[in-house]
């Protein structure tokens, strides 16, 4: 295995014997096999341990073996602490976000300050399939199917070539101790499920599977370089930048064939997601009125004559809107939803759940809109007969700050028709006079 790591280090060029090299070590036993590895080739390293609290003593267990397998092997050891619950309440992002934001900001900080060249993770070919596996349930474009990069800026990955299988039987014929992370065996994480479920049932149905999806991944890499190049012209071509924003011809965008993956991959640039795309490949469409106007988290793209216009947005807190169109049957983010329309409503039953809204579909305005609320909202609660202000409704549910801005709402046009897990609005209600009802539920 020594061989082929140093084999896999010169062919993919990921760093010359020259280059001192930060190693990022958790103490598990991918880390300490690399950490080995490097160690064995006499190549030029130190090590970087974080720790984020979030199990316990196992965490501090974790930080003390790292630590002492520095002192007795004199290798230089930089550790980090990090309050990870108060970042994420600070930043409204997930523990694995987080998390992910504190180390690599820390890792960077430490390349700049130390001056090595790069940081090595311990990410294997299993990690890679994993990955692939992921990305290909979420819905993803070609990028998100080429797996983990070997080398990405900074960031390289010596040990893609080996599987976890491989690293297990390294460790164990060469002694190498490690710690073992409890949750790993914790099937609520995606990852976990999927590598505790799912790959060992591929592994079933296909003895060859880790060399098949290994090759698949690598083909994948190889196609992306020309898809990437023919996208990239395409972009010089469509892609008109003035001073203070970007402009598309309509006209020539209704060119792109296949329409749908050439703005995919323009407008992802930009932070829109799939669902906004969609809304805007219809908007290009010549009876589509124009003034419309889609958001992601940094950009607004408007929707005039004959252009399409990017433009930064002000900052402003919580004021992404996302369309949900007529014929769509579900959404993926920011909320995952999954909706019907029922036309038989012979056996339909009024589901209690607060997680389901059962509308009036001929009441409702297209493509409805997902936001977060504004000052001076209203509705009718369900059951009252007078507009509420959501502000006094918030109040009467005891919603903290922090819940009112994370509160998501589902509008029809001006109105808001459901405040999403908690109530439909009063006028949009099913009645004998319903013909057809719009199911949507929170997933």
């Amino acid at each position: 295995m020594l061989q082929e790591f140093q084999h896999y280090i010169k062919e993919k060029e990921l760093f010359e014997r020259k280059d001192k090299i930060l190693l990022a070590i958790s103490g598990g036993v991918d880390s300490m096999v690399m950490l080995d590895l490097f160690k064995r080739s006499h190549y030029k390293f130190s090590i970087a341990h974080c720790n984020f609290h979030l199990r316990g003593e196992e965490s501090v267990r974790d930080e003390n073996f790292v630590r002492d397998f520095a002192e007795k092997n004199g290798i230089e050891l930089f550790v980090q602490n990090f309050d990870t619950f108060a970042y994420m309440e600070k930043e409204k992002k997930s523990l694995e976000m987080s998390a992910r934001d504190l180390r690599y900001d820390w890792f960077n900080k430490l390349l700049e300050e130390h001056q090595f060249s790069f940081l090595a993770t311990a990410h294997h070919s299993d990690d890679s399939a994993e990955t692939f596996i992921i990305n290909l349930l979420r819905g993803t474009g070609i990028a998100g199917l080429h797996g983990i990069l070997p080398k990405s800026g900074t960031l390289i990955r010596p040990l893609l070539f080996a599987s976890r299988r491989n690293i297990r039987e390294y460790a164990l014929k060469h002694n190498i101790s490690f710690v073992e992370d409890s949750t790993n065996k914790d099937n609520k994480f995606t990852r976990n499920k999927i590598r505790n479920e799912v790959v060992p049932i591929l592994r079933d149905i296909s003895p060859n599977f880790d060399t098949i999806i290994r090759k698949t991944i690598e083909r994948l890499r190889e196609t992306e370089l020309v898809f990437r190049s023919v996208v990239e012209e395409k972009k010089k071509d469509i892609l008109r930048n003035e001073k203070d924003y970007i402009k598309i011809s309509i006209d020539e965008a209704k060119n792109l064939k296949p329409l749908h993956i050439f703005m995919y991959e323009i407008l992802s640039e930009f932070g829109f997601n799939e669902t906004n795309i969609n809304s805007v490949c219809e908007a290009l469409d010549d009876n589509a009125s124009s003034g419309k106007v889609f958001f992601s988290e940094q950009y607004r793209l408007l929707r005039d004559r004959k252009y399409l216009f990017i433009t930064k947005r002000e900052k402003e807190s919580n004021q992404n809107v996302y369309l949900i169109d007529d014929y769509q049957t579900n959404m993926k983010n920011p909320v995952s939803l999954q909706i019907e329309t029922l036309r038989d409503l012979n056996f339909i039953r009024i589901p209690k759940e607060k997680n389901v809204a059962m509308l009036d579909y001929d009441l409702l305005k297209f493509p409805l809109q997902l936001r977060h609320w504004k000052k001076g909202d209203a509705f009718v609660p369900f059951g009252m007969h007078g507009k509420q202000k959501l502000s006094d409704f918030f109040t009467n549910q005891k919603f903290s700050i922090l819940d009112k801005e994370n509160q998501w709402l589902l509008c029809s046009g001006e109105d808001i028709i459901w405040v999403l897990g908690l109530r439909i609005d009063d006028r949009f209600k099913i009645t004998d006079k319903t013909k057809t009802i719009y199911k949507i539920e929170i997933d």
